[in-house]
Order: C-alpha cells, then structure tokens, then sequence
C-alpha cells in the first residue's frame, strides 16, 4: 500500500526543483527585475537608462558601440535609450574628432542628477530585495554572485 500523502498547494514548487539554486536565482531575478522595474519607473526611468548613465558616469565619454560593451546592451537598445536620455537632457551626443562617423555621448549635469535619484531609488529596491538578509549575508550573497558571473563571463569558462 502506498505511502499517504498530504495534497500539496495548487502552486506548490516540487521540492527536487526548489533546492536547485538555477531555479533559486532564476525566481530571485524574477522579483528583482519587477522591484527595480517599478522603482526605476517613478523617477520616469528604466534599466537601460541607468546602465548607460552608470557607464558614462563611471568611465566618461564613449561611442555608442563601447557604451553598448559596457552596459551589455544590443546595439539598437542602446541607441534607443540614448535617444530617451538625449531628448530630457541627459546626455548629449558629439561627432567623434578621431572619425566623424561616429558620435560620442557624454553625460550632462542634468544626467548626473538623474543618475543620483536614480541611485536613491536603488538603494530602496536593493533593501526591499534583500530585506530577510542581515547587512553580512547581503554582503555574502553579492561575493558569492560576483565570483559566480565572474567565471562564467571568462572566456576560457565557456
């Protein structure tokens, strides 16, 4: 005679699934991307936006193929934010005096700005994320992801 078994939740995740860590970091990304969608979207904003205003801010002027390296943005998302950021002020593009086929963008003051709300606003996200981590697992978690995207952004990994 089998073994009873309690009727599991209609939305419960099969035990062998939920202690694989893909699928722990795969639904963790989930509820990340929705917070930083919503947070960034009150300020106006989206991720792309601050991916190249960080980029900009970080490094200084670039083209638009480096800012798309950078970032990791496809070529034709990273053109389409900067238009976003152009047309509010927040950055500005320039021919490029080494070969006037290219432009290159720099960050505004106006940017800058953008870039320190938006970096407020992050903050809050970062916190309601990881809010059930004490600040040494949060500190724990984000060496252990570093190590983890760092060896599989290595070439000689693949």
């Amino acid at each position: 005679m089998p073994a009873a078994h309690a009727t599991p939740a209609a939305d419960a995740t099969p035990a062998r699934l939920a202690a694989k860590p893909s699928w722990l970091i795969s639904q963790a990304s989930v509820h990340a991307h929705r917070l930083l969608t919503d947070g960034l979207a009150t300020a106006g904003a989206r991720g792309y936006h601050y991916r190249l205003l960080a980029a900009l801010a970080e490094f200084g002027p670039a083209s638009q193929a480096q800012l798309g390296r950078r970032t990791g943005m496809d070529r034709s998302d990273v053109v389409a934010a900067l238009n976003d950021l152009a047309a509010r002020g927040l950055v500005q593009r320039s021919p490029d005096l080494a070969d006037r086929r290219r432009n290159v963008v720099s960050i505004t003051r106006a940017g800058l700005a953008h870039l320190d709300r938006l970096e407020e606003l992050l903050a809050g996200v970062q916190a309601e994320l990881l809010a059930p981590l004490s600040p040494a697992e949060r500190t724990e978690l984000a060496r252990l992801l570093t190590r983890v995207v760092n060896y599989h952004s290595r070439p000689a990994a693949r």
